[in-house]
């Protein structure tokens, strides 16, 4: 496992932008030119809650550069739990990570996901880059179709395995913009798509948090019968607010993260 922050979360990066190539142009879209203002707020990761790679196991990795447990969520809907996670260093983006809960869903997405989990060897779970390692398996476009029909999530997964879902602007920390209305303009001005699902803005000023997203990029994946595009990542924004101690929340709030799970449907 990693022992520095700042060089796993650059891996970690890299590796989103290999297929988010969208993020570069929201940097230059979003950031001044004076100073490095676009901070990261916090980044996602998906997994199974299988004991072999369950949230614990992605936690773990972050665990071992100082962030500690905070919050939890639940996602009935959609089958999910999960936590975030912050860094004693309050400058070190938040992460949150969600597990699908396999036992809920069809004996035949418990098949394939059992199928895809056997294919880690147990010793990768733990090497330095596994958060940022991928597939581990590969699966049929007709399988990948198979599962978006049940989970989007489990779909997504099966294309994509262990990398960032999302980083997220901080729009607390932009010098050209003070709120998220005027991001959301900007984007839309520049050509991007927005996840509108529950709304462009998810959450208000009442629970502290107001997030927007972009829809994710498509990018090709190498399925076992064939290169096929299918969503890959996307980029969030976030604005916090004070609470009533004059201290940013920084929490999540489950009906606005449920919204932008979406950010990945296939469309």
């Amino acid at each position: 496992m990693h022992t520095d922050v700042n060089a796993l979360f650059e891996k970690l990066w890299d590796n989103y932008l290999s297929v988010t190539p969208s993020a570069v142009k929201v940097h230059e879209l979003l950031g001044s030119t004076q100073k490095d203002d676009v901070i990261n707020d916090h980044i996602a990761l998906r997994t199974f809650n299988h004991e072999k790679i369950g949230l614990e196991k992605l936690a773990a990795h972050f665990l071992a550069v100082g962030y500690k447990e905070c919050g939890e969520y639940h996602f009935e809907a959609k089958k999910l739990y999960a936590k975030h996670y912050e860094h004693s260093d309050p400058k070190q983006p938040k992460v949150f990570i969600s597990e699908l809960l396999v036992e809920q869903c069809s004996a035949e997405l418990q098949a394939i996901v059992n199928d895809m989990v056997e294919k880690i060897d147990a010793d990768a779970v733990t090497a330095d880059n596994f958060l940022y390692s991928g597939t581990h398996w590969q699966v049929s476009s007709d399988t990948y179709k198979k599962l978006l029909a049940e989970s989007e999530y489990a779909a997504w997964m099966s294309a994509w395995g262990y990398r960032a879902n999302h980083f997220t602007v901080s729009i607390n920390e932009l010098a050209k913009f003070d709120n998220i209305e005027s991001v959301n303009q900007a984007l839309k001005d520049a050509g991007f798509a927005l996840n509108t699902s529950g709304g462009e803005i998810k959450g208000s000023p009442e629970v502290l948090l107001e997030q927007s997203s972009t829809l994710a990029d498509d990018s090709e994946v190498e399925f076992s019968d064939g290169k096929m595009a299918v969503p890959s990542c996307f980029y969030e924004f976030a604005l916090r607010y004070p609470k009533p101690d004059g201290e940013l929340y920084t929490g999540f709030v489950a009906a606005s993260a449920d919204k932008i799970f979406e950010s990945t449907n296939a469309r």
